[in-house]
Formats: C-alpha cells, sequence, structure tokens
C-alpha cells in the first residue's frame, strides 16, 4: 500500500535543496549545472566513474565558459562546482529531497531507476522523471509511492532554455508538484504545468511538424537545404527541421514519435520511414557524424559537404533577360513585391482595376520608403530613385512590355484565372508569368493561358521588403529557361529562393498549418491553455510568436481556408481543420484584423 506524503516534507515553503540528478549525458549534465549555479548541492550519479569524471570535465568547461562572457565570477564559478558530487551509486541519493532522473528512454531502465530509489530515498523525496516520450503515469504506478511521482522536463541545453514542463500524474500529489514548480522559478525557468501524455506541450507539437519535415524530404519533394532554409526565412526559427532532428537525434526523435502514434493513432506521428532507416544504419545525427546532413566528426556541428550537397555556380540553362517588371494589384503584397522589385534597379508597372487603386499601391510604397528614410536605411535621394521607377496603372494593357508580371491579387482561383487569360493577351511573347499564390495551384494558372510554360509560381511572403525567401514553384509543365530566369530574379533582387513542386501548401504553409491545426487541437481538447502553449513555444522550441499569436496575426479565415486545402489535397484525417477554429471564423473571430480571435485585441 502507498504511504502518503508529509505535508511538511513536500510544503513549498520547505525548497528542495539536496537534488540528485540520475544521469549524466547532455541533458542530465546541463541540469546539474543550473542547480549548482542556483546555489543547490548536486548528487551526479551515472553507472561509471569514466561517465561521471566526463561530465565534471564538461561542468568546468561551461562554467569557465560563463566566467570567460561575464555570466559568473571567477568566486561564484568555484562555489557551483563545490557544490557538485558524484557516485556511481544510487545510494548516493538516499539524503536528496528530489531525484531527477535523465536516464535513456526506455521502460525498462527508467523502472529499475524508480525500484531501486523506492528502497533508497527518504519517504518525502519526491522523484522526478525527464521523459519526453514516455508515460509518467506508467512509470509512478510501477513505484511504491506513486503519488511523489511526476515529470520534470527540462529543454536542451538546459542552462540557456528558460521552460521547464512540470508534468502531473492522475497519482501525482499536489504538494509534488507545488514543490518542483517553486524550484523551478527559483531556478530562473518559465514553469508550463501539462498533463501526462507523451510530447507533452511543446515537443507534442514540435515533434509532429519534424515528422512532416522528414517525410516532405523522403519523398523528394524539396531539398534538405530548401526545407531547412524555407522553414528559417519563412517562419523565422532559429533551425531548420532536418538540422534540429540532426541536433535531436534521430532515433531519439524517431522514439518519441513512436510513443505519441501509440497514443493518438494520428498517421501525422507516424514516425517517417526515413527516421526508422537513418536510426538503423546508426545515422542518428550529430552525435554520430552524420544524420540528414554529414558532420565534420560524431558530436561537431560543422556540415561538411557529401553526395547531396547542391553544386555551386550557375545554372546548366541560361534564363530569360528581365529588365522591366510588372505587378498586378493594388493590396499590400502587391506594393511590398513592387518595392522590393524597384530597390533593386528594375522598371516597375505597378497595375490594378483601376487608376486610383494603382496610385494609391503607390504611395503605399511611398511611406514604406519614408520609413526606411527615417531608419538610416536609405537615403532621401535613393528613395526618391526607387519611387521613380513605379509606374502605376489602371489596365493591364501596360504591362504589352514587361518581361516579367507578378499576379499578386485576391487567393481566389477564378480571379487568377481570368487575370492569367487577360495577362496572356496583353503580355508579349517571351514575358514569364509568375504567380504569389500561397495555396492555389499554379498549374490552374498556366492552363488558362495559351502559354502554360512561362507560368511559374514566386510566392513572397509578408511583408515582401523585409521577409528574404520565395518559394518557387515549377508545374510539370514550366520551361527550364522560365525556372532559371526567376532564380536569377530572385538572386538580384536579394531574396532566397527554394525550389518546390506545385502541391497544396508548398514547404512553408505544409508544414507550418498542421503545426497550428495541432495547437488548436490541444486547446479544444482543454489539454493545455493558450498562454501556456504559447510560452511553451516560444520558450522551449524558440519560435518567434506563438501559435496562437501568430494565428491571430494571419487571420483565422486565412488559416481555416489553407487548412482546408490541405486537407482536400492530402486526404489525411489529422489535417482535418480543428473544430474550434472552424466555429470561431462562423462567428466572425478572424483575430486582430477583427479584434477578436483566440484573444481579444483593443480596437484601433
Amino acid at each position: 500500500m502507498a504511504t502518503p506524503l508529509s505535508d511538511s516534507a513536500l510544503s513549498p515553503l520547505s525548497p528542495l535543496k539536496t537534488i540528485a540528478v540520475v544521469g549524466l549525458g547532455t541533458m542530465g549534465t546541463g541540469i546539474a549545472e543550473v542547480l549548482a549555479k542556483a546555489g543547490r548541492e548536486v548528487i551526479g550519479i551515472d553507472i561509471s566513474e569514466a561517465r561521471t569524471a566526463q561530465a565534471l570535465a564538461t561542468l568546468e568547461a561551461a562554467t569557465t565558459r560563463a566566467v570567460a562572457r561575464g555570466r559568473l565570477t571567477e568566486e561564484e564559478r568555484a562555489r557551483a562546482l563545490a557544490r557538485v558530487r558524484t557516485a556511481t551509486d544510487l545510494g548516493a541519493a538516499a539524503d536528496a529531497d528530489l531525484v531527477i532522473e535523465v536516464a535513456p528512454e526506455s521502460y525498462e531502465i527508467k523502472q529499475q531507476i524508480f525500484r531501486e530509489l523506492d528502497g533508497i530515498v527518504r519517504p518525502g523525496t519526491i522523484l522526478a522523471t525527464g521523459t519526453n516520450a514516455l508515460s509518467v503515469t506508467r512509470l509512478a504506478a510501477d513505484s511504491a509511492r506513486p503519488e511523489r511521482v511526476l515529470g520534470l522536463h527540462f529543454f536542451n541545453p538546459a542552462p540557456a532554455m528558460k521552460l521547464v514542463e512540470v508534468v502531473s500524474s492522475v497519482l501525482t500529489a499536489p504538494q509534488a508538484v507545488a514543490a518542483v514548480t517553486d524550484l523551478a522559478i527559483e531556478l530562473g525557468k518559465e514553469p508550463v504545468a501539462v498533463g501526462d501524455r507523451p510530447g507533452f506541450v511543446a515537443d507534442g507539437l514540435l515533434f509532429g511538424y519534424l515528422n512532416q519535415a522528414a517525410a516532405m524530404y523522403e519523398a523528394r519533394y524539396a531539398s534538405r537545404e530548401d526545407i531547412d532554409a524555407a522553414m528559417r526565412l519563412g517562419c523565422g526559427l532559429p533551425m531548420g527541421p532536418l538540422a534540429l532532428l540532426d541536433l535531436i537525434g534521430v532515433d531519439t526523435a524517431r522514439t518519441v514519435l513512436e510513443a505519441m502514434y501509440a497514443e493518438s493513432r494520428d498517421r501525422l506521428h507516424a514516425p517517417a520511414p526515413i527516421l526508422k532507416q537513418l536510426s538503423e544504419a546508426g545515422l542518428t545525427g550529430r552525435k554520430s557524424g552524420r544524420g540528414f546532413y554529414t558532420y565534420e566528426a560524431p558530436c561537431s556541428g560543422t556540415v561538411v559537404p557529401d553526395a547531396l550537397t547542391p553544386a555551386a555556380g550557375a545554372s546548366p540553362v541560361a534564363g530569360r533577360e528581365v529588365r522591366s517588371v510588372g505587378v498586378a494589384g493594388s493590396g499590400t503584397m502587391a506594393s511590398g513585391i513592387a518595392e522590393v522589385f524597384a530597390k533593386a534597379g528594375y522598371d516597375v508597372v505597378l497595375a490594378a482595376r483601376s487608376e486610383e487603386k494603382a496610385q494609391a499601391a503607390k504611395a503605399r510604397i511611398g511611406t514604406s520608403l519614408s520609413r526606411s528614410v527615417d531608419k538610416g536605411r536609405l537615403t532621401a535621394e535613393a528613395a526618391a530613385r526607387v519611387l521613380d521607377r513605379i509606374t502605376p496603372a489602371g489596365s493591364y494593357d501596360a504591362f504589352a512590355e514587361v518581361d516579367l508580371a507578378v499576379e499578386a491579387v485576391a487567393e481566389d482561383l477564378e480571379v487568377k484565372r481570368q487575370l492569367f487569360a487577360t495577362l496572356d493577351k496583353v503580355c508579349k511573347p517571351g514575358a514569364v508569368l509568375a504567380t504569389t499564390t500561397s495555396s492555389l495551384p499554379v498549374v490552374a494558372c498556366a492552363r488558362a493561358t495559351s502559354r502554360p510554360q512561362d507560368v511559374i509560381g514566386m510566392h513572397f511572403f509578408n511583408p515582401a521588403p523585409a521577409m528574404k525567401l520565395v518559394e518557387v514553384v515549377r508545374t510539370v509543365l514550366t520551361a527550364d529557361d522560365v525556372h532559371a530566369t526567376v532564380r536569377e530574379v530572385c538572386a538580384k533582387i536579394k531574396k532566397h529562393a527554394v525550389d518546390c513542386g506545385d502541391r497544396a501548401g508548398f514547404i512553408v504553409n505544409a508544414l507550418l498549418f498542421p503545426y497550428l491545426n495541432n495547437a488548436i487541437k490541444m486547446v479544444q481538447e482543454h489539454y493545455a491553455s493558450l498562454d501556456d502553449i504559447d510560452a511553451a513555444m516560444k520558450l522551449g522550441g524558440g519560435y518567434p510568436m506563438g501559435p496562437f499569436e501568430l494565428l491571430d496575426v494571419v487571420g483565422l479565415d486565412v488559416s481555416l481556408a489553407i487548412e482546408k486545402v490541405l486537407h482536400r489535397e492530402f486526404r489525411d484525417p489529422g489535417l482535418a481543420p480543428a473544430p474550434l477554429l472552424e466555429h470561431l471564423v462562423a462567428a466572425g473571430c478572424l483575430g486582430r484584423k477583427t479584434g477578436r480571435g483566440f484573444r481579444e485585441y483593443a480596437r484601433r
């Protein structure tokens, strides 16, 4: 029978002073460093003296770097290191107030550790598992006192990452949760309380996205370099998904996904076959020296060229000459794209359905250029020259002599098809016709013309002057020299071009929107709050915005439309829009633009 926890032993007013860390790999050593620097007595335990010696050496090197960077004084470093002692026997944890287990992701290993600790630690000692893939409830149920077992999930690197997920099972005593939550705050971390399911919040969202990126690469839809660049430049992420898989460990990712799939049965969580192939070949990422990329040495972060590295140099196919550009549309995206081309020295015709709309779009560009002048990014003379290169027009007939026509009108297929039929009539032979669609089939625009070989996708990101990414979308009919032309133009306007095929979502939206949809499902299922999910992804994943902040900025109606397109194209039940998103859109709660979406906003 389980022994009740002592209220006094777990009182939040009684800090956890002596903490044992079982498992001194990268994560365990990082946690030990955080604890020692925060004034806790730390007992580091691993299976051999070689492992404990390596952990101490790593701690000494890390704290030396902290002193060099001015984050610690030499005296503080000495005191922190003096608080750490190591052992190779779990018996050393006898006096610990808290034990944090960071052993390999295996029920057998973790359960053995917990069984042994049951006979060693005091009745009031809290046992925490650092798992991000296994069931905390299952581990707790196997313990003699399950009410003292919980999850304490730090993120790597532990000294730098602010997020800590505090994971309760149905068996966990509230006093235990309160005690470790207070500890996390005292460590300078941001604790998020979550329930027990594989991946919790951050990894639950992150690993589904990583899995889809691996599947996208495996399908040869885009190169590893283009997938990673697209997500870094298109979403502001610190790392691309394939590089991140290599950092985490391909085998670790596979383990987490298998645990997630076992619970959800969602195909989006079923590990991509390439993860199994790489894992079983020993190509587990940085730690082995090779995964999706090849590294200078095991545990190195320096990528070296291999057989899959793209060849440097110009395209073997010559592009067409582009001196003048037509931009069709009068909205924010059209004016931003026109500004980008004019800044790069191109003569630009900015055409809309009326002269007034075209003049208003040019005025918007003037305002944007004035802001750049005020910020010191342009001189007034340079801004005036840029504006002089833009000619507004109230008819698409003004595109008669342009070499490249870029469509940036409403995201409506019939509207775009009608425009391409018009461009087909007014543009000269050999002109390249490009659509900026983010979700519609480019080939449908191409088939509206008599020259589908001249049609290509150029998906700019908003705001176009600031965002570096352009997704270059070839259809099965696009000519090689048209593709080469657009790649050359992207280089001249200082944008990073990534190649992808003509399918829904291209790279960025195909990876981004399922992640956003899964975040909505977490709220819909009452697993976590909006604030906790946003905090988890910003602090644990390095995202510039949480998913709900981003949804409200993008617009819930726009997000729903993209989700529907993805679901219709790929027919995967996991991509079906979350009902909560549909209900909010039906209620007119569309995000910042209406003053209410997932959150409420002050009206301007």
